[in-house]
């Protein structure tokens, strides 16, 4: 049979007892993604009062891994959410609202295609994500693209961010 749709562990976590995302329930449209590590998320709150110290940037990112990358149709996507959960109770928020895995992510040269999550740390204190906790879920989408499109197309060259310039 073949393989249209998917998902599989990422070749550095294969001995790591990593699980491939899952629906929760029947009818969930979104593939539970979990944390291929420990991780801590650090306050932006905290960091700012801590910048006086510090080079970085208090407002920066984390990004989490999870060890899986997903494979599927030219015309699809994985759409990445936020658990709906994650900003009542921990105050962790996907900073550009959704993230978006397109089909040629997949076994890109950069990191094999592996899929990160995120997050911003709103709240006072910082935040421990465990590994195997579930951070986010996957939607795979279809989308279309206009008539007569006339465009050549620059191949993927790497990992997380690579599409734009």
């Amino acid at each position: 049979m073949k393989k249209i749709r998917g998902f599989e562990i990422v070749s550095k976590y294969e001995n790591e007892e990593l699980l491939l995302p899952k629906r929760a329930t029947k009818g969930s449209a979104g593939y539970d993604l979990t944390a291929a590590v420990d991780i801590t998320v650090p306050s932006v709150f905290k960091a700012l009062r801590m910048n006086n110290q510090s080079e970085t940037n208090p407002m920066s990112s984390t990004l989490v891994p999870t060890g899986v990358k997903a494979y599927m149709p030219d015309n699809e996507y994985l759409l990445l959410a936020n658990r709906s959960s994650n900003p009542m109770k921990k105050q962790l928020a996907v900073p550009n609202g959704i993230g978006i895995i397109d089909a040629d992510y997949y076994g890109n040269e950069g990191n094999e295609g592996e899929i990160f999550v995120q997050f911003i740390n709103y709240g006072l204190e910082d935040v421990e994500i465990s590994k195997g906790e579930r951070i986010a879920q996957g939607i795979f989408s279809r989308y279309e693209v206009v008539d007569d499109e006339e465009q050549t197309f620059d191949k993927r060259t790497g990992g997380f961010g690579s599409s734009g310039r």
